[in-house]
């Protein structure tokens, strides 16, 4: 007898529907899975086959065969199980139940149990899309599934409860999960900016690049706090937005990286890699491509602390993120998109002892290594990060002072206020803040009366700056504008985002 049962694969962060056919016949006994199915996928087998035993039911003795179709879509993970294990007790009549529009989820332990499955959020919502009413996911997952709305989620404890409610001999209650996305009472971050002493300046430019999601590079000596004011970025960042959050999920439920006791993601991700870190975990990659890190901060911040210590291969490939807000990975079986619009904090010492330039200890690198150390950076990656900022180490004075600074509170209130702005400003379009804006956009926002024009072009010709920096500036004097709350470019404006462009070191 035949069985049809529907499943979900997921592609780069998309879902796909997969039919799960099940044939049981007369024959030499056996179990063959067709269909593109990976290692996990075909030691389902044995995992079905206890399951099915310890949960009470006949494991059919014949040659069964399982298709998961379409045959040419690649299908990887435990997530089979659950629907093998019903097909196969449909088609042995064992179970008779109407599924045509069910979608069933999970993987199976030996005793029965439905395990947790990734990326359950982006099955969900294929599952609404294409018109199904009700899902079977593992109870773990229920929480996440529920984010999706206009379906009806039944968690699953066990291929025993399934099947009995299936048969109508005890109902499972469906999962009545609220989408809650009020903001956390307290939220923790690493710093306040009212404990870091000295670096005003340097905040200030954390600030600006917080507002419009601009990129920025510290330049510094060892223990001037480079790395303490890149981990305090997130206490300044405005709250998510429902929108946002659901963005950020998606892509950390395929990577089975949501909180256990959350299936939101609630705070803008801050990633932080080594950098020792692979090409592929970067980026993002394998042999069937998953998100990398800069995908993970999408909507976040991605810190690569001593840049130049970086992979160059990895390095280069961040021209594309930083410039399209996405990262495209291309393999003999296709090509897959991941969004990574993410705002990069980068920070570096200007020599290979870390000194040069320093007040107080003197460098001991040679000129020739010190220009080496610095073009590890390509020319055409530092042209794509809007803020380059000095941070000097931090006299003693400061240090020992009992002053505190501005708290990040009243910084992230100026920050919001910046972006909402933004928001308002571009209503109806893709774009939400000012990093996003192409040339069309600036040409539109952008505009400069003759004094600032005139300081444009001075800087242009002095600083022999790209077509690139020339909308970069644009950009970033657009977003100081914006928080202080003016409709116009000013000339200081103008003035203060000029001066965030790289000079030489050297």
């Amino acid at each position: 007898m035949l069985a049809k049962v529907t499943s979900c694969a997921v592609i780069g962060l998309d879902g796909a529907l997969v039919d799960v056919e099940v044939d049981v016949s007369s024959g030499q006994v056996g179990f063959t899975i067709v269909g593109l199915p990976d290692a996990a996928v075909q030691e389902s087998r044995e995992r079905v086959r206890a399951a099915i035993r310890n949960s009470g039911f006949t494991y059919p003795l014949k040659r069964i065969t399982v298709n998961l179709a379409p045959a040419d879509l690649r299908k990887e993970g435990p997530a089979y199980d659950l629907p093998i294990a019903v097909g196969l007790l449909m088609a042995s009549e064992q179970l008779r139940a109407d599924l045509s529009r069910a979608l069933i989820i999970g993987e199976l332990s030996l005793d029965g149990t439905v395990r947790h499955t990734n990326g359950v959020l982006p099955m969900a919502a294929v599952a609404r899309a294409n018109g199904f009413t009700t899902l079977f996911v593992p109870a773990r997952d229920a929480p996440e599934a529920a984010l999706i709305p206009d379906v009806t989620v039944y968690p699953i404890e066990t291929l025993f409860a399934l099947v009995m409610h299936l048969q109508g001999l005890q109902p499972i209650p469906p999962y009545r999960g609220t989408l809650d996305f009020s903001p956390e009472p307290s939220p923790t971050y690493a710093t306040d900016f009212s404990e870091i002493r000295g670096q005003e300046h340097v905040k200030r430019a954390l600030e600006v690049a917080a507002a419009g999601q601009h990129n920025i590079l510290m330049i510094g000596p060892p223990g001037a706090g480079k790395t303490l004011l890149a981990r305090s970025v997130p206490s300044i960042l405005p709250k998510l937005t429902l929108d946002e959050a659901l963005e950020i999920t998606r892509i950390y439920s395929v990577n089975d990286m949501l909180p256990s006791d959350s299936p939101l993601i609630r705070q803008r991700p801050f990633r932080a890699p080594h950098h020792t870190i692979s090409h592929a975990g970067l980026v993002g990659g394998g042999r069937w491509p998953h998100p990398g890190e800069i995908s993970l901060a999408h909507r976040g911040v991605l810190f690569l602390d001593e840049l130049p210590e970086f992979d160059t291969r990895s390095m280069e490939v961040l021209r594309q993120p930083l410039e399209d807000k996405l990262v495209s990975i291309a393999r003999v079986s296709g090509s897959l998109t991941f969004p990574a619009n993410f705002m990069l904090i980068a920070a570096m010492n200007p020599c290979p002892c870390g000194y040069y330039g320093d007040a107080v200890r003197e460098c001991t690198c040679s000129t020739a290594n010190v220009l080496r150390y610095q073009k590890r950076i390509s020319g055409p990656l530092l042209d794509r990060i809007d803020i380059h900022v000095h941070v000097p180490r931090v006299e003693y004075e400061k240090l020992s002072g009992d002053r505190l600074g501005e708290k990040s509170e009243t910084i992230r209130a100026r920050v919001e206020r910046a972006r909402e702005r933004q928001r308002a400003r571009f209503a109806g379009t893709n774009l939400q803040v000012n990093a996003d804006m192409g040339p069309a956009e600036v040409r539109q926002y952008c505009a400069l009366d003759e004094a600032g024009k005139q300081l444009l072009r001075s800087a242009m010709q002095q600083m022999q700056l790209s077509a690139r920096a020339y909308h970069r500036i644009l950009k970033l004097a657009r977003t100081i504008a914006d928080l202080a709350e003016s409709d116009k470019i000013e000339t200081h404006h103008l003035a203060e985002a000029i001066q965030y462009r790289p000079r030489q070191l050297i």
